[in-house]
């Protein structure tokens, strides 16, 4: 009987208000194809029934593949693959992307994982699928871990490949239609760089790529983005690039390449806030000439205390004012991440962020902050301290899908002093405003009640005062008016005793 040469992937849902084809199963597809491997991928954000469409996929396949980041991903995974095993307890089950690459041995103890894929998966996924075909060892192939006999097996480390090196995205295997319909907006994501030479104490970056960024040349990235734009009808693309701006004669270079071939759709960026502050007002002028509209930047906190905890002591408050002003100047949208209830922070650091967030918001009408609770992940610097500080690490897989980024109770803030903060998010929500990357529509008296809001809603901010909150009950009851696309993950299941979603 002739081996099959079709390999199944399956992407968990992690949120479906944002949704676009899974970059990563799109990287690992290229090699499978050009091998001349079929590859078929169910995404549960997009396919009814997901459960059944997988089962009846593997049915003809050499295996199932996986790729997913710690979190709820992690429950859909679970199922799926006990499902698949309950049908043919042989049948191989591989689980790459960031969480398998952070923590493989623990991955690969669960009963229902044959081989993990650490790091860069498109060689060693590749090399794992001819196996399955024609039953060579697996001692040779860098990179995985595996099961023999009962026993785990690691294999060495998978050098990291320069991204030229590597294959482009297989992105016509995406139903960019399904996406569109889920959340409004066509775009997908594109990555131009790897890794970041900074170490901030809360990044797993370098647990999996170390700091050695390195990226495409400037021909290449205009080349594929506009290529990929005009192919697909994407208004938007989202540079995924952990650091965007390392090499800022590169990232110019990429503007003057959009503009020279008139592209017309959309970017954004992430880039830290030293790199950012380099920019002149000029040099932006001339990225929103080539479509860039907003630059992602994570302060995570005003406080120097904090900031030097967090290993950002390259931060600087004034360059952030100046590139503030010069990204809205410019027509670039400043977006700012804020971290709280990292280790160390009071009260008072506390208010240090939150009269920063006012004052660039006053000052600068455009500029955007989206607020996290802090969150230890595997891989981190600060995980160490975390555990010491009383975060209970999960001692199985399976246990990792209730570690949810979004709404964390932490052994330092919990109780009272948990929704207090969960509140003071949800007024930093309505007292400026945000631009999600899914669309929504509201109609005009919704909007003029949300700008009314949005004034108690900063006097609250102002004078930390957040007793009686019913600015949020009348945000809520406007969200009935205002449609968009809900997550396929509702964090509210998982830990019902906190408050509402953030980005």
């Amino acid at each position: 009987m002739k081996a099959s040469k079709k390999v199944v992937f399956f992407f968990p849902a992690f949120a479906s208000s944002e949704a676009t084809a899974p970059l990563s199963l799109l990287a690992v597809a290229t090699p499978l194809l050009r091998a001349g491997y079929q590859v078929s991928i169910v995404d549960s954000t997009i396919t009814p029934n997901f459960k059944q469409r997988v089962l009846d996929e593997v049915k003809d396949a050499l295996c199932l593949g996986v790729s997913l980041v710690t979190g709820p991903m992690i429950r859909q995974t679970v199922q799926i693959s006990r499902d698949v095993k309950a049908w043919n307890k042989n049948f191989p089950i591989i689980l790459g992307g960031w969480h398998p690459s952070l923590l493989p041995r623990q991955t690969l103890e669960a009963d229902f994982v044959d081989i993990v894929v650490r790091g860069q998966g498109e060689t060693a996924m590749l090399e794992v699928v001819r196996h399955f075909e024609d039953g060579a060892s697996m001692d040779d192939i860098l990179g995985i871990g595996f099961k023999r006999d009962g026993k785990i097996v690691f294999n060495p480390e998978r050098p990291l490949t320069p991204l030229v090196d590597l294959p482009p995205k297989a992105y016509h295997l995406a139903d960019f239609d399904a996406y569109a319909r889920l959340c409004g907006r066509r775009w997908a994501m594109y990555i131009s760089s790897l890794a970041c030479p900074f170490n901030c104490s809360y990044c797993t970056n370098a647990g999996v790529y170390g700091r050695q960024w390195n990226g495409l040349p400037p021909e290449q990235v205009v080349e594929e983005t506009f290529n990929l734009s005009t192919r697909y009808g994407l208004e938007m693309l989202w540079v995924v690039d952990d650091n965007f701006l390392v090499d800022i004669d590169r990232a110019l270079k990429i503007a003057e390449g959009l503009v020279h071939v008139g592209a017309r759709f959309q970017w954004s960026i992430q880039a830290t806030t030293n790199l950012t502050a380099r920019l002149t007002e000029d040099e932006l002028r001339l990225l929103r000439r080539a479509g860039l509209h907003q630059i992602c930047q994570g302060v995570d906190s005003a406080s120097p205390k904090i900031l030097e905890l967090m290993n950002k002591t390259f931060q600087d408050f004034d360059s952030i004012y100046q590139s503030a002003e010069r990204c809205v100047k410019a027509g670039i949208r400043p977006s700012f991440n804020i971290i709280f209830a990292f280790p160390g922070e009071g009260e008072s650091e506390r208010r240090q962020t939150i009269a920063f967030i006012m004052d660039v918001c006053r000052r600068f009408p455009g500029a955007e902050f989206w607020t996290n609770i802090f969150t230890p992940y595997p891989g981190s610097p600060i995980m160490q301290q975390a555990q010491e500080n009383g975060i209970e690490v999960p001692p199985s897989l399976e246990g990792w899908a209730d570690y949810f980024p979004r709404y964390t109770v932490l052994p330092w803030l919990k109780g009272p002093a948990h929704q207090r903060l969960q509140t003071m998010r949800d007024y930093l929500r309505i007292a400026f405003d945000r631009m999600p990357i899914a669309k929504f529509d509201s109609n005009t008296a919704a909007r003029l009640i949300q700008r009314g809001l949005s004034y108690p809603a900063r006097w609250r901010l102002d004078y930390d005062f957040y007793a009686l909150p019913f600015e949020l009950s009348i945000n809520r009851r406007l969200k009935r008016f205002i449609p968009v696309a809900k997550p396929k993950v509702d964090a509210k299941q998982l830990e019902p005793a906190v408050g509402a979603n953030c980005p």
